[in-house]
């Protein structure tokens, strides 16, 4: 029987009290089953004692902080849809134990800068404070906006969310690249390497950026337009070997996000015939979801790192796609913090920190993440009809993690049964009969276990 089947046996040998009954509000009935009433799990009479995963905004429930009899319902102002949206804060596991900072934030959340044809939003040190490592900025570029010329003191890594981009670089030789994206697609560019952005989808782009710098902003990049407009017309006229009247109609401050127009092909819009023109030697673009995936016992990964994306030395990426019931296995990360960006579906997942700490935090499409390095954690995917898929991302030039599973797989089994299961010798042998394949598997199926592996126990 595997790990997986051991600890759904386990959740199916609790007992639950007479369960009380609430409709689900409109809107909330599964499409696969039709109309059905779901058990409220957040009564005083309700027993959990394995702390079993509730999809409160799924089934629409309300959460309230009644646990295992424990607690009390609210009486005072409520925000119910954020309540949904964590049930895990308003009624934690009863595993969740001390201080731990927030590891979660939701872009919707996040400040919109609004231009012409296009917005862009972050998240940071400022809005995230436990994001140290990486930033993100969300963006959207209208067909033919231009995300103007520009270069960052730190290295931008970035995943196409919807439609198409083009995306323009000049490397430290002179040689130029161009390349058009699609959904999947990443690019890479080295710090200070000036690039552009351009849409191209007839219903526009919007793509996640990563900067390898936690207090990394969107605000402080330098921009061809704001340099131009801060320097004597004067100086322009002598380096660019022109009369200065040449300058008189330049912008007067930064574009930044703007109206252009639509490009020509590749081949057509590249000055192949112009002498000072040269084609970069280095690839600064990758289609990640072209690559061949892991096929794990619960869901498809992708990884992209330095080993299959050279210039990416910064950053490294997983994308996971987590089935219905699924659970990204705990493990740690030993060489940098996990930031996380879920792009569809409803996760749960808790952190472990040492010193008898742990705290859980729900996530959902749009929101961001954080693990920081060496600390245990899991993913659960919390509906039983959508995948969840998540990019997790780290400031490291290779993927690195430890498997829970594999560890205690290859380790001797006295070892693990004289620490686990001292007082109870027949749960020990099962349990390293689970793990004798010492086998990773990174996205676990706890779904569809057998009936007789759960009367085993």
């Amino acid at each position: 029987m595997r790990l997986s089947s051991f600890f759904i046996a386990l959740g199916a040998a609790g007992t639950l009290a007479a369960p009380v009954e609430q409709q689900p509000l409109p809107g909330s009935v599964r499409h696969h089953a039709g109309p059905h009433k779901v058990a409220d799990p957040y009564t005083p009479d309700n027993r959990n004692p394995y702390d079993k995963k509730v999809d409160a905004q799924g089934d629409k429930l309300h959460p309230l902080p009644w646990r295992n009899g424990d607690g009390a319902d609210m009486l005072g102002p409520r925000n119910r849809d954020r309540e949904r949206q964590n049930p895990d804060l308003v009624r934690p596991p009863s595993t969740d134990h001390g201080n731990m900072p927030n590891m979660r934030w939701s872009f919707a959340d996040s400040h919109i800068r609004i231009e012409e044809g296009g917005w862009t939003r972050q998240t940071t040190v400022r809005e995230l404070p436990t994001s140290k490592e990486l930033a993100g900025v969300n963006m959207r570029l209208d067909e033919g906006v231009i995300r103007e010329l520009h270069w960052h003191k730190e290295a931008e890594w970035a995943y196409v969310l919807e439609g198409k981009v083009r995306i323009t670089a000049l490397d430290t030789e002179g040689g130029s690249f161009v390349d058009d994206l699609e959904k999947g697609d990443l690019w890479y560019f080295p710090s200070g390497h000036p690039h552009s952005l351009q849409g191209l989808s007839p219903n526009g782009t919007e793509f996640l950026l990563i900067f390898d710098d936690g207090n990394f902003s969107e605000d402080s990049t330098f921009l061809l337009t704001d340099w131009v407009a801060r320097t004597p017309k004067a100086v322009l006229a002598e380096n660019f070997r022109v009369a200065p009247e040449v300058f008189r109609a330049i912008p007067e401050k930064e574009k930044y996000i703007f109206q252009g127009s639509n490009p020509e092909s590749i081949e057509k819009e590249i000055p192949s015939e112009s002498p000072g023109y040269k084609k970069s030697k280095l690839q600064f673009t990758h289609k990640m979801l072209a690559q061949e995936p892991l096929n794990t016992t619960g869901g498809q990964v992708r990884i992209t790192d330095s080993t299959n994306f050279p210039l990416s030395k910064t950053v490294a990426a997983a994308h996971l796609n987590i089935q219905p019931g699924a659970l990204r296995e705990m493990h740690w990360h030993p060489n940098a913090d996990e930031w996380s960006f879920f792009i569809k579906g409803r996760a749960r997942v808790t952190i472990f920190a040492a010193e008898g700490t742990a705290r859980t935090f729900d996530y959902q499409a749009g929101d961001v993440g954080i693990v920081p390095r060496n600390m245990g954690h899991f993913i659960e995917n919390l509906s039983d009809e959508e995948d969840v898929e998540v990019l997790e991302i780290f400031r490291a030039d290779k993927f690195q993690d430890f498997s829970l599973f594999q560890w205690m797989g290859e380790t001797p089994r006295r070892l693990v049964k004289e620490h686990l299961f001292a007082t109870d010798k027949k749960s020990g042998e099962k349990f390293v009969k689970a793990i004798e394949s010492a086998e990773k598997d990174p996205i676990r199926d706890v779904l569809g276990q057998d009936d007789d592996d759960k009367e085993e126990l």
